[in-house]
């Protein structure tokens, strides 16, 4: 018997001062069995991170033409592309053609993805934005998280501060970009 997803509650409260978004949300998360804790953690942060109207999860790893996390407008077109983990070149290049705006956020090692990309055929490559975390940080958030989870996801100049079921954890959101 194949293994279903296990479903985690995120009731969100996100004060993101630096964008002047002020919500509260609660998220319904697939975790496939194949998917890592770490990888739905960056799920969730990314979602909260580029929080607007029209922000949605995509189909998960189901889906092999959409990003874990997207943007659509009221028509239904793309507007942002938002990728968690270590997207290929490829994907990237694909979801920039069809986006606006395309940003990768990840646990991994920043300069080892940044090389990765290095060279490769990229749509608006100077426009990709790649954010990562303090090491440490996601592991913290991972070790915190439960099947109901209550989340403050806080940002003020560029400081992430997260409490996450009486878990406190803080980062800075590092900024990347292909040079």
């Amino acid at each position: 018997m194949a293994l279903g997803a296990t479903i985690h509650t995120f009731d969100v409260q996100l004060a993101d001062v630096d964008r002047g978004v002020y919500e509260d949300v609660t998220l319904r998360v697939a975790r496939h069995p194949s998917e890592t804790a770490a990888n739905m953690v960056m799920r969730v942060l990314a979602y909260c991170l580029e929080f607007e109207e029209g922000i949605a999860f995509s189909e998960g790893i189901s889906s092999t033409d959409e990003p874990a996390v997207l943007v659509r407008d009221l028509t239904g077109a793309v507007t942002a592309w938002i990728e968690v983990g270590a997207p290929d070149a490829d994907r990237l290049h694909h979801g920039s053609k069809l986006a606006a705006r395309t940003v990768v956020y990840t646990h991994r090692e920043p300069a080892k993805l940044l090389a990765s990309w290095a060279g490769k055929r990229i749509h608006r490559a100077d426009e990709l934005v790649l954010r990562s975390f303090d090491a440490g940080f996601v592991d913290g958030a991972v070790a915190a998280v439960e099947r109901r989870n209550t989340l403050t996801v806080s940002v003020t100049e560029g400081q992430l501060y997260l409490e996450l079921n009486g878990a406190t954890l803080s980062s800075a959101v590092q900024e990347h970009r292909i040079e």
